[in-house]
């Protein structure tokens, strides 16, 4: 279970110690039960949201804080990672010089814009889910996120020069987890909604917009790392949750 522990203390402020010593295979392991760490928090949002919703509280209040509490949970580590990925891939210097934009700490134009608007995406999506009862479909936003992770480290991505956790976790994945992780979702997502053919159209979207994204990076900043790995969890969460509501 050490990859379990290590990616609760990854991933997660929860109070959950990793194990002492941690390289490729750990990180590895921890990288895959990432969806299920992504059912505990989408869980959590989800349970957020409802008693948000008993208190009286509108949906549109509840879906922000619901954003606002997974944010918290993961350190503000995913969102950090979307603003400075959207910040590299709207420089226009080489590889090397977005990297540089992505380390420097801060969050110009193009990070604030996609912050913006993938919080906003998210935090509506959400009220709308939950203002009509679906809570699994909060739920499997946030897994699909983590999915989206998973089948980024799939063997054959290499990691950034320079890059700290993306050198842990780039190409530790098989085939298997991803779509094996992919596979459990698409069987989830038909029973989220009233309309069975909705979700997985919503997961199948989300993992290709990812799968897109990755390949884009991987070329502009010559390998993966983690702030692309966050960028991919914001992205994923935020278009499941949108296209599970085109049919209230």
């Amino acid at each position: 279970m050490n990859g379990l522990r290590l990616a609760l203390s990854w991933l997660t402020v929860l109070p959950v110690r990793g194990p002492e010593q941690v390289d490729r295979g750990s990180a590895g392991r921890a990288i895959a039960w990432a969806p299920v760490v992504g059912a505990l928090v989408g869980a959590g949002a989800a349970g957020l949201l409802w008693a948000l919703g008993a208190l009286g509280a509108s949906w549109l209040l509840a879906g922000f804080v619901a954003v606002a509490g997974l944010a918290l949970i993961t350190r503000g580590m995913h969102i950090d990672g979307l603003a400075d990925t959207m910040d590299g891939l709207g420089s226009y210097g080489p590889p090397e010089r977005a990297r540089e934009i992505m380390k420097s700490g801060g969050a110009g134009p193009f990070g604030v814009a996609a912050l913006v608007f993938a919080i906003a995406v998210q935090a509506i999506s959400f009220a709308a889910l939950a203002g009509a009862g679906h809570w699994l479909a909060v739920v499997l936003a946030v897994v699909a996120g983590r999915i989206a992770v998973v089948l980024a480290c799939r063997r054959g991505i290499e990691a950034a020069p320079g890059a700290g956790f993306g050198a842990l976790v780039a190409g530790t994945q098989s085939p298997v987890a991803g779509y094996g992780w992919g596979g459990i979702a698409l069987v989830a997502a038909v029973f989220a909604t009233g309309h069975w053919w909705l979700g997985p159209i919503a997961v199948v979207g989300a993992l290709a917009v990812s799968a897109r994204l990755v390949r884009h990076c991987v070329r502009r900043f010559g390998g993966l790392n983690g702030d692309v790995l966050g960028a991919v969890v914001e992205l994923a969460t935020a278009v499941v949750a949108a296209v599970f509501t085109f049919a209230l």
